[in-house]
């Protein structure tokens, strides 16, 4: 898979490509649907936006994205995507008219053949361009466009706000059930204070920075570690939270691995959320915390291997 993030700079076999387009923020049932419409004989592209445009408009408000962006490219490239055209969200792009965007973008610039959006889509300067309206410009601009309808599951529409309120209340598994799997946190393994280690129970620690938060807790995790020697894929525990048994923290995602052994520092994880074991608590002694820590262990491979 080939990302671009420049569209003066999009040549060759990566134009003519047929692209779904929109944020894609968790790659949701609902997004897996309008991106299996623009699977074609053509290429198969994702036109998305970074940073989001809800953090360029808003850049103090509290954190709501469910994925980064190495997240996104990850699962998007499970689906088969060959191209991934992450426009650079600035200004100058906001400030684009509908039929301007259509053209110098989406035609001149990427030279799609094909686009399919949700029926919410907007595009443009204030949000001023419909999905018909693209429909309508592609017509002018040569490129044929897909309007999808909204996923249910029952009665409720997917969207990355239904998905945010089932992981704010510590349902990861119903959040699954729309996502289409489970909901998973990227990145790096940081250095933390080690406390883990000097319990006994070694963790990898993650920013979470920029994301939204799940409710605080224990949860039973799978993890893929992503790179380095021992990629792979592990089970575990995690504590995602501020660590109120050790003064006041910045949240972080703290995994341990069963039957691991070895050095995470610097490679990358992704650690998938499978069910909430229990919330964050502080506990009157060391002790206290470690028959917990142990009991979690227990309880989530019980989960896990079941």
């Amino acid at each position: 898979m080939e990302i671009h993030k420049d569209i003066q700079h999009v040549t060759g076999k990566a134009r003519g490509a047929s692209v779904a387009m929109g944020n894609f923020d968790g790659v949701h049932l609902g997004h897996q649907a309008v991106i299996n419409l623009a699977r074609t004989d053509a290429p198969l592209g994702i036109v998305t936006f970074e940073p989001h445009p809800r953090q360029f408009f808003a850049p103090a408000a509290p954190a709501f994205r469910l994925m980064n962006a190495e997240a996104r490219a990850n699962r998007l490239a499970k689906l088969g995507v060959e191209h991934i055209y992450e426009l650079p969200f600035s200004k100058a792009l906001s400030g684009l008219t509908p039929e301007a965007f259509a053209r110098d973008v989406l035609a001149a610039g990427l030279g799609i053949s094909h686009v399919v959006v949700g029926s919410d889509f907007r595009f443009g300067k204030g949000r001023a361009g419909t999905a018909s309206d693209l429909q309508a410009l592609g017509l002018q601009y040569e490129f044929r466009t897909t309007i999808a309808t909204l996923v249910q599951v029952g009665d409720q529409d997917i969207s990355s706000t239904a998905i945010r309120d089932a992981l704010s209340q510590g349902y990861p598994r119903y959040a699954a059930t729309m996502l289409g799997h489970w909901h998973r946190i990227e990145g790096e393994v940081i250095h933390g204070e080690k406390r883990g280690r000097q319990l006994g129970f070694p963790t990898a620690n993650m920013d979470v920075t920029g994301l939204h938060l799940p409710k605080f807790g224990v949860y039973a995790v799978r993890v893929d570690v992503l790179s380095g020697p021992q990629a792979g894929h592990y089970i575990g525990a995690a504590s995602l939270g501020v660590r109120p048994m050790f003064g006041v923290n910045q949240p972080n995602l703290e995994s341990h691995l069963f039957d691991f052994d070895g050095d995470l520092y610097g490679h990358h994880l992704s650690v998938a959320l499978v069910d909430y074991l229990r919330p964050e608590l502080k506990f009157d002694n060391l002790q206290a915390l470690l028959d917990q820590m142990q009991a979690d262990c227990q309880k989530a491979r019980e989960i896990l291997t079941s």
